[in-house]
């Protein structure tokens, strides 16, 4: 098969990384990818959101498989102009898609459907959000309505965080028109989890669960930023939970979408807080996470071409997804001053030799070359991915592979699956 990659990423990396993995050889070309996908993929001079430049470059060369990876291009409806030409595109089309695109579309089908989630109102004036802010008890969380590049989340945990919160979106307008409208919910106490599945439109098949780690620091403290690393599986999703998320959160809201006239096909991510009254979703994305992405597709057993490839034509199978019984765990490296300012083009050296550590990949995600040398080029730098036969041989070793990669201003967290290790001690 002739696949497509959009995206530039380390979830991108991941997923071409597997796509070669199949049991059928594939030439795969990704747009605009990175420094690593350069390695194992040929590469493509478009930007993910330049959507015209993507579908002629599809047009002239007919892939026969299309992934879109970011949410951007979801949004801005790549996949709906791949489809009307006729070229098979694993991603949801754009109204499928505003269920990451929009916040307060996705509470609306959720509440309309039933799922279990936070209680929350949707505002466009500063004044207002601030006192349905003062009227929630036990703090808040502030969340731009659109696109922030998973940055638009503010936790607040008293009335003067949440009023700062929420001049710093909708006036200061740090998350720019997406944080034009904010949702301000109740603030969900317990541990999150992050669940993907592939979504055939019909079927529903639920990927390995996975946890990520939002917060800049150890300890779950500093800023939001994108994800700073992740582990599979997560065993705060008990075996009692999976039929629960299943048919309370997957299958509600696509028999929603549905209703609407909507079909959705490709990747669906529910970021989850398991409360003690219950999984409560936080948010939908409407593309694999990252890191997610890595620690997944690392224990993923079968034929990642072959599953996607059937999700895209409406006829997914449980059979085509099977999981190694190994954990796996991302660790990402940051550039300095993420998720700041930060600088660019810094040489990044010891990558071979943290990549021939037993059971490791390094996901490239903010590189690019320089000549012969590889350098940073975007805030989270890699992914370091490993697998063990336990959850402690793989952070083990993905530490390992951290420590022997140098770049200026360097910076992870070093506590990613601390939570789930403690479980295993407690």
């Amino acid at each position: 098969m002739k696949i497509l990659v959009v995206g530039s990423g380390g979830r991108e990396h991941a997923l071409v990384w597997k796509l070669r993995q199949g049991l059928a050889e594939h030439d795969i070309y990704c747009a605009p990818g990175n420094a690593g996908t350069a390695r194992i993929a040929q590469k493509i001079p478009i930007g993910s959101e330049a959507v015209g430049e993507l579908l002629k470059w599809a047009k002239d060369n007919k892939p026969d498989l299309t992934v879109i990876g970011p949410e951007a291009p979801l949004c801005l409806g790549l996949a709906d102009m791949f489809a009307e030409d006729g070229l098979r595109v694993f991603g949801p089309c754009r109204e499928a898609a505003r269920l990451e695109g929009s916040k307060a579309f996705a509470k609306e089908v959720m509440f309309a459907a039933g799922v279990p989630t936070a209680e929350s109102q949707t505002f466009t004036d500063a004044v207002k959000a601030s006192d349905y802010a003062r009227s929630l008890t036990g703090g808040c969380v502030v969340k731009a309505d659109g696109l922030a590049a998973g940055k638009g989340v503010i936790i607040c945990t008293n009335q003067h965080e949440a009023t700062d919160a929420i001049e710093l979106a909708m006036v200061g307008r740090a998350f720019g028109e997406a944080g034009s409208t904010v949702l301000v919910e109740e603030l969900l106490t317990g541990e999150e989890a992050s669940i993907l599945a592939l979504v055939d439109g019909e079927r529903v098949v639920m990927l390995a669960s996975s946890q990520d780690h939002k917060r800049a620091f150890d300890g779950d403290t500093g800023p939001n930023t994108g994800g700073m690393g992740a582990y599979s599986p997560a065993p705060v999703v008990t075996e009692e939970l999976w039929p629960v998320i299943k048919n309370e959160v997957f299958e509600r809201t696509l028999k929603e979408l549905r209703n609407r006239g909507i079909t959705y096909r490709g990747i669906l991510y529910a970021g989850i807080m398991v409360t003690e009254r219950g999984p409560k979703v936080l948010e939908f994305n409407c593309r694999f996470g990252d890191p997610e992405t890595q620690a997944v597709l690392a224990r993923l057993d079968s034929d990642l071409a072959e599953a996607l490839t059937a999700t895209a034509d409406g006829r997914l199978s449980p059979d085509m997804v099977r999981w190694k019984r190994d954990a796996a765990v991302c660790v990402v490296m940051a550039s300095g001053g993420y998720p700041g300012s930060y600088e660019k083009g810094l040489p990044i050296d010891g990558l071979d030799e943290a990549d021939r550590i037993e059971g490791t990949a390094v996901f490239h995600a903010g590189t690019a070359r320089d000549g012969q040398r590889t350098v940073t080029s975007g805030g989270r730098v890699l992914g370091v991915t490993s697998i063990g036969s336990d959850l402690k041989q793989a952070v083990d070793r993905a530490y390992r592979a951290v420590d022997m990669i140098r770049f200026e201003g360097a910076h992870c967290r070093r506590d990613i699956a601390q939570k789930a290790l403690n479980r295993v001690v407690s």
